[in-house]
């Protein structure tokens, strides 16, 4: 036995001293040996280097590259790591810079280019398209044309330009620009708004993404501390290959943190699917409805090797993300058994001359035990999206508001996924299409949505797997509420809501099930300001002349929440909530509890201060004071 560990310390000790590091420089060479004292000059020539093991430093500059890893780690122990010097600003960008403009006609300039200068990716010949696309009518390439950092918006033509239409975005003007192709050139023309383009720094998107691997199952990498720009990305729908800004391309382990991402054509990160299970399957042949086409895409996946052992067990955490298209984080498939926290997604869908189903702060398809905990999202359409097979997921402890569409959307997932612990501002905190969910010590300040999906029959999965056990449409099951708080701000007393219709309520509250015929567990909730509890809901508090006087105060890097609760609060008698608790789901018949299969308990709030175990106060805050407070929430 001696001899046996002592063969494997001396391997594991041979391993790790070959382990390198190489570095990359803007002022180095591909030539060079890689090291400090003499560095590479493109990550991409470092990383057909690298080994498992190695650790890849980039050094300041700006590197105008598509890296492409070639491979990844053999383990979370022995990965390859690819980060940026410390306290070093290293910027990828899927652009370049553009000058040789000419004046075309008032305020329009116009550059000519060469087909040849894009290589085999011209994006403003890439038309985006694909499943749950919704163009408006028109035609939308995947180039970009960004003026001092700050992108243009495309113009649908020619003619708009000399109109000199702006596009208002968060309170900015952005000015239009517009491109046309034949075999030998590519024309693009921009109003620049008085200012010369050639003294300015004008970029054009000339990369699909700036880090994504162009084959699977590179496994294992860790990507740290970069800032990432400009990519021409494709509509990342889930019956696609989803090609993100940054992303995993169907792979295992990766580790995307500190990174700051933004100015995606479409998604910043994604951790999906590959092509071999399809590719935009439902354009290719709409005779068949979208579900099932979704369904045979996953059963292909699993034929493919979708499993815990090949797919997902990504950590993305404490990146900040924004000025994406599409999403800040999407993931069909290849998202399972992740955890998504800590990181900063705004200004989502804010040009909105497209649309589509995919599009979201947030958006993952087969949340499998993931778990996205304490991320702030706001300015983005729909915070966060999990969109089918919901099972084992856990949303705890997120800060969401002036999200235009609503907060939270489950859509067809049949649980147990738990939501905990959230602040949701936004005028509609919940869209739930779902069943077999559990809500937990959230405050909702906006209004619900109730779908039961019929024409649907999606996936449910055995406990932690991705092995499908069944497929099952949705009724509304087993909805648990405990120990939540309801309240409309005064600004939004007024705010009016559509009318009840077929199968869909709306309403301030746990009203919105008052139409519903299936089992409701509730207990320990509170109602303010004109919100209502469920018909049948047994104990709860209500205060509806109370005036909670709710405010969000966004503050840049801090976000500071104040808000009145009533003192009726501390004569509340609230269940302590675990895994026994909740009991199991009634369609999968599966417990709620944590991905390792041992119990779980809401013994934490949102600050992560330990929780009364014998009578926790409602909401997602343990030690608040009743009267008024203000809080820093971020």
């Amino acid at each position: 036995m001696k001899k046996i560990f002592s063969v494997l310390f001396v391997f594991l000790a041979v391993s790790f001293a070959f382990a390198r590091e190489y570095h990359v420089s803007v002022h180095g060479n591909d030539t060079n040996n890689g090291t400090i004292a003499a560095p590479f000059r493109t990550i991409s020539h470092a990383a057909r280097e690298a080994m498992a093991g190695d650790v890849i430093v980039v050094h300041e500059g700006v590197y105008r590259e598509w890296v492409k890893p070639p491979r990844g780690g053999e383990s979370d122990e022995k990965r390859i790591v690819y980060r940026a010097g410390d306290r070093e600003k290293v910027v990828i960008k899927g652009s370049e810079v553009i000058k040789g403009w000419k004046k075309f006609k008032g305020d329009v300039w116009k550059v000519i280019l060469p087909n040849t200068f894009f290589g085999d990716f011209n994006p403003y010949k890439e038309i985006l398209h694909g499943d749950w696309f919704y163009d408006h009518g028109r035609v939308h390439h995947s180039g970009e044309v960004y003026l001092n950092g700050k992108s243009l918006y495309e113009s649908a033509t020619l003619e708009n330009l000399f109109k000199a239409k702006t596009l208002e975005v968060n309170g900015k003007k952005l000015y239009p620009w517009y491109c046309e192709t034949d075999k030998n050139n590519t024309y693009i023309y921009a109003c620049f708004h008085g200012f010369n383009p050639n003294r300015e720094n004008v970029e054009i998107n000339v990369r699909r993404a700036c880090f994504y691997p162009d084959k699977s199952g590179v496994n294992y990498i860790t990507v740290k501390g970069f800032i990432m720009q400009q990519a021409a990305t494709p509509w990342a729908p889930p019956t696609a290959e989803q090609i993100g800004l940054l992303g995993t391309h169907w792979s295992k382990g990766w580790i995307i943190e500190d990174n700051v991402i933004s100015d995606s054509k479409c998604a910043g990160i994604t951790l999906g699917k590959d092509r071999k299970s399809g590719q935009n399957v439902w354009s290719k042949n709409p005779c068949i409805d979208g579900a099932t086409h979704y369904n045979e895409v996953i059963f292909k996946a699993l034929k493919e090797g979708w499993s815990k052992e090949k797919i997902g067990s990504h950590i993305v955490r404490n990146n900040v993300i924004f000025n994406c298209e599409q999403a800040g984080i999407v993931g069909s498939l290849g998202a399972v058994f992740s955890q998504v926290y800590d990181n900063h997604i705004y200004n989502i869908w804010t040009k909105r001359l497209f649309s589509g189903a995919e599009i979201a702060g947030i958006k993952i398809h087969a949340a499998i035990d993931v778990l996205i905990r304490h991320n702030r999202i706001h300015n983005t359409g729909r915070g966060i999206w999990l969109d089918w097979m919901a099972q084992g997921t856990r949303v705890s402890g997120n800060l969401l508001y002036d999200n235009t569409e609503e907060d939270l959307f489950v859509e067809v997932d049949h649980g147990p996924f738990l939501v905990d612990n959230n602040l949701f501002f936004s005028p509609k905190s919940l869209r739930n299409w779902s069943e077999g969910a559990a809500f937990v010590h959230n405050l909702m300040a906006g209004y619900l949505e109730v779908y039961e999906e019929r024409n649907r029959y999606t996936p449910y999965m055995f406990a932690h797997s991705t092995q499908v056990a069944g497929l099952r449409n949705i009724h509304d099951g087993q909805q648990r509420y405990y120990n939540n708080i309801f309240m409309i701000p005064a600004a939004r007393k007024s705010f009016k809501i559509s009318d009840n219709r077929h199968y869909m309520w709306f309403a301030w509250g746990l009203a919105v099930y008052d139409l519903s015929s299936h089992k409701m567990m509730l207990a320990g909730n509170v109602y303010l300001n004109g919100t209502k509890p469920y018909r049948l809901e047994p104990a709860y508090l209500a205060e509806s002349g109370f005036d909670p006087e709710i405010n969000i105060e966004d503050k840049g890097e801090h976000v500071y929440l104040s808000l009145t609760l009533p003192d009726s609060l501390k004569n509340m008698e609230n269940p302590f909530i675990t895994t026994a608790f909740l009991g199991r789901t009634k369609i999968s018949r599966l417990p709620f509890e944590n991905p390792d299969a041992t119990s779980l308990q809401i013994d934490t709030d949102y600050f992560d201060n330990m929780r009364n175990d014998k009578n926790p106060t409602p909401g997602p805050f343990e030690d608040i004071t009743t009267g008024k407070v203000r809080l820093e929430v971020w």
